[in-house]
C-alpha cells in the first residue's frame, strides 16, 4: 500500500497540472490538490489497489482528474465547503468593488465587525428549540445536519431506515420552522 502512496506524492505535480485547466487561482490548485490527497487517503485501500492494479498510473490520474473536477466544480464538495464557501462569505464582508479584487485569502484580512450578527441570535434559538426536543429527534437532526452525513449513510451508520430518519428529519425541521417563524 505504501508503494501506491509514494506514486501518489510523485503525481502531484500531474494532479496541479490537471487542476490548473479549471482554475488560474494557485492557492486553489494547491488546495484542491492537498483535498485530493486526504482523498486517496481516506478511501478503502483496497479501491487503490484495484485501480493502480487494472490501469497503473494512468488509472490513479484519471481517478484524480475525476476528484479534482467535482472539488474544483461541484458545490457540494468537500474542498467547496472547506475553502471556497468560507472565503466567498468572507471576501463579501464589508469589500469594496476595488478591495475584492485585490483580496488576499488570509486569516489576518477579518474585518473587525461592529454590529452585531443576527444570524447568532438565530443558532442560539434553533438550540433552545432542538434542547426542547426529544432526545432521538435531536440527535438524528444533529448527525444529519451538523456532522453532514447523508440519509444513505446516517442509514449505514445507524442501522435505521432511511425512510425513518427522512420523517424524522423532515418533523424536526418543521418545527423548528413554526418556532423560528420562517
Amino acid at each position: 500500500m505504501n508503494k501506491i502512496y509514494i506514486i501518489l506524492s510523485e503525481l502531484t505535480p500531474r494532479f496541479k497540472e490537471l487542476a490548473s485547466s479549471y482554475t488560474n487561482d494557485q492557492e486553489a490548485i494547491n488546495d484542491s490538490v492537498q483535498e485530493l490527497m486526504l482523498y486517496f487517503l481516506t478511501i478503502n485501500p483496497q479501491t487503490l489497489i484495484d485501480i493502480y492494479n487494472r490501469d497503473g498510473k494512468t488509472g490513479l490520474i484519471k481517478y484524480g482528474l475525476v476528484a479534482i473536477k467535482r472539488a474544483l466544480t461541484s458545490p457540494r464538495s468537500a474542498y467547496y465547503y472547506k475553502y471556497r464557501k468560507y472565503y466567498t462569505n468572507l471576501a463579501g464582508i464589508n469589500m469594496t468593488p476595488t478591495t475584492k479584487d485585490n483580496f488576499h485569502k488570509s486569516i489576518y484580512n477579518l474585518p473587525e465587525i461592529t454590529e452585531v450578527n443576527n444570524q447568532f441570535e438565530k443558532l442560539d434559538k434553533i438550540d433552545a428549540e432542538l434542547n426542547k426536543l426529544y432526545w432521538y429527534d435531536k440527535k438524528v437532526f444533529e448527525l444529519y445536519y451538523y456532522e453532514g452525513n447523508t440519509l444513505d449513510s446516517l442509514a449505514k451508520k445507524t442501522g435505521i431506515s432511511r425512510n425513518s430518519l427522512f420523517k424524522t428529519i423532515d418533523a424536526v425541521r418543521a418545527i423548528l420552522k413554526k418556532e423560528c417563524n420562517e
